[in-house]
């Protein structure tokens, strides 16, 4: 276990550890910033990393005990897992939550993390204190995403010559930064640290239908963060509302669905509020 030193921002330096798991065979990468109260989990989405929940957790860790996960198939994590179901991604949650002794966190996940978190509190309302889903929620079933996000992948110019024309390609700004992080250099160039067909198969459930009978089982206190051009519906976050009487609704004005990463400290702002109720 490894102590790494970050700083972003031009801020103090902020010392975290890495710590691996491993479950059926698979290696699970953690970035783990220690801190003194309730533990939490925090869960990237599709195509992401750990990295991009850095200015949250240093928000964060002076109160809690906060720990990213490189999710299978991303990031130092196992690059090419054969299970890529629903199912593995919430048993390897549980997994760190376990090997690491985080009892009772509090899960946090932005898009697919989301709804692995969504997935985990479903089956395991034992393990979960409380629920943060950024721009995340039961899904719509939609068949077509799978093949818009494979030709999203298949667009990338891979290799970048720089972390720098990458950051520009995805989008420029706090966002384009975040998805840049990810990427490693050799070879020449600036490459994902994932497989193309990875990502695809991972969306293989959530592409065959939405996930309202696993909502319905989430008893926890849950805040569903949206953005103002976000992916989540209005007609599904009414549904979640309806049917989830512990859940809040707070949109952030001027984001899109990588929020965490473009208003990090409105983020982490609504978060300590959020756990100085449930936490």
């Amino acid at each position: 276990m490894g102590k790494i030193s970050s700083r972003s921002g031009g801020g103090p330096a902020v010392v975290w550890s890495e710590r691996t798991v491993t479950r059926d065979g698979v290696r699970l990468v953690c970035r783990d910033w220690g801190g003194p109260g309730t533990p939490l989990v925090l869960l990237h989405g599709l195509a992401g990393h750990s990295g991009e929940w850095e200015a949250v957790a240093r928000g964060l860790s002076p109160r809690y005990r906060v720990v990213a996960v490189d999710q299978r198939g991303h990031g130092a994590s196992e690059r090419h897992p054969r299970d890529v179901s629903r199912a593995a991604y919430v048993a390897d949650a549980v997994t760190v939550i376990d090997q690491l002794e985080l009892r009772r966190p509090v899960m946090v996940g932005q898009s697919l993390g989301g709804h692995t978190a969504l997935l985990t509190a479903a089956a395991h309302p034992d393990r979960v204190r409380a629920l943060v889903l950024v721009e995340a929620g039961p899904g719509s079933g939609d068949p077509n995403v799978p093949v818009a996000i494979g030709e999203w992948l298949d667009s990338w110019p891979v290799p970048f010559a720089s972390r720098e024309a990458a950051a520009q390609f995805l989008g420029g700004g706090p966002a384009g930064d975040g998805w840049a992080a990810g990427l490693e250099e050799r070879d020449g160039g600036w490459w994902p640290r994932f497989d193309r067909d990875v990502m695809v198969r991972s969306l293989a459930e959530n592409a065959q239908r939405p996930f309202w009978a696993e909502w319905d089982q989430v008893t926890c206190p849950t805040l569903l963060v949206l953005a103002q051009s976000g992916f989540v519906s209005p007609q599904e976050v009414d549904g979640m509302l309806r049917r989830g009487p512990a859940t809040v609704a707070v949109s952030i004005p001027k984001t899109g669905h990588d929020l965490h990463l473009e208003q990090p400290e409105t983020l982490c702002g609504l978060l300590l509020d959020f756990l100085d109720e449930h936490a």
